[in-house]
């Protein structure tokens, strides 16, 4: 038997991989997968084939990726939302057992974006504005329930302000909707799309819901929003997951591959250039991690309302 499964492992990838990214394509997740197509034929021997489902706030790309066959070749990029979608009521799959961690790949805080001709210059420029004119700004999100709708959430009760919030299919679809001028401000986790903007004087960053400033070339200057007297700082982070109950030999073999894909040179400086930070963790790590912010996001979106809103919408 162990023979066997030793030549198992070897032989494995034997075909192209399929990587689901649960969002639109330019989006963080998106960029992620993309870029790790670029190392995988090196580290795994096989291409990656990267196939984008967005919508349902996720649940679509993960119910695809739960219902796959835990043969190694069909994997997918999760963020926060394979915790937070079962928190809001009944889904196909309970995603954090219906799906293995393999990787964590980065870490991303949350940012507060505004067209630079606005006139508020910092949060507590905003602040004012919004409270003297309630339910006037709206706020873009990549969707109702999502990591960046919780944190805006999380702002505007910390703030005591009403902001309108607006859900969109995809963070892409958010700076669409700023730089058009149909909403005010945008909540991000991904800053990638932004350098250009923040470059030209297009755009303006207003805060980073971080403990610490930002170290990525160009964002340095952004100040936290504690250091504006907002109390809020919430991380969030995509990785790598397959369907439940892949085999020991494979899953040993793609994640040692995912490592060296995430810890090469080029991968990360690619990401830097992007305005994301790397953060690997295994599968260990990653699986604990998992376990930590399903009790911190189950009180997170008791406390803001998040659960008791899409609830309402359900029904």
């Amino acid at each position: 038997m162990g023979a066997k499964e030793s030549m198992v492992s070897e032989k494995y990838p034997e075909k192209p991989i399929t990587v689901i990214v649960p969002y639109v394509a330019g989006g963080g997740s998106d960029m992620i997968a993309r870029i790790l197509e670029k190392s995988a034929q090196k580290h795994l021997g096989q291409p990656l084939v990267v196939v984008n489902m967005p919508g349902g706030g996720a649940t679509i790309g993960m119910n695809e990726l739960a219902a796959a066959k835990p043969d190694g070749y069909t994997i997918g990029v999760v963020a926060t939302s394979v915790i937070l979608q079962p928190l809001y009521g009944q889904t196909r799959y309970h995603y954090p057992t219906a799906l293995e961690p393999l990787v964590n790949v980065v870490s991303s805080p949350a940012v507060v974006v505004t067209l630079a001709e606005k006139p508020w210059k910092n949060l507590s420029e905003l602040v004012s504005y919004a409270k003297q004119h309630p339910g006037e700004i709206k706020i873009g999100h990549s969707g109702l329930g999502t990591s960046v709708h919780i944190t805006e959430e999380m702002f505007a009760k910390e703030a005591g302000i009403t902001i309108k919030q607006v859900p969109f299919r995809g963070e892409s679809e958010v700076l669409a909707a700023l730089l058009g001028g149909h909403v005010q401000l945008m909540g991000a986790y991904n800053v990638a799309p932004l350098k250009e903007h923040v470059k030209s004087g297009t755009i303006r960053i207003l805060g980073v819901a971080e403990e610490n400033r930002l170290t990525l070339p160009g964002f340095e200057n952004v100040p936290t929003f504690k250091e504006q007297g907002i109390n809020v700082a919430f991380n969030f982070w995509n990785g790598i997951a397959a369907p439940k109950g892949m085999p020991a030999a494979e899953k040993a073999r793609l994640t040692a591959g995912l490592r060296e894909m995430i810890n090469d040179p080029e991968f990360k400086k690619n990401m830097e250039e992007l305005g994301m930070s790397v953060q690997y963790l295994g599968p260990e790590e990653f699986s604990e991690r998992w376990i930590a912010d399903n009790i911190k996001l189950t009180k997170i979106v008791k406390e803001t309302g998040i659960a008791e809103l899409i609830a309402s919408q359900k029904n």
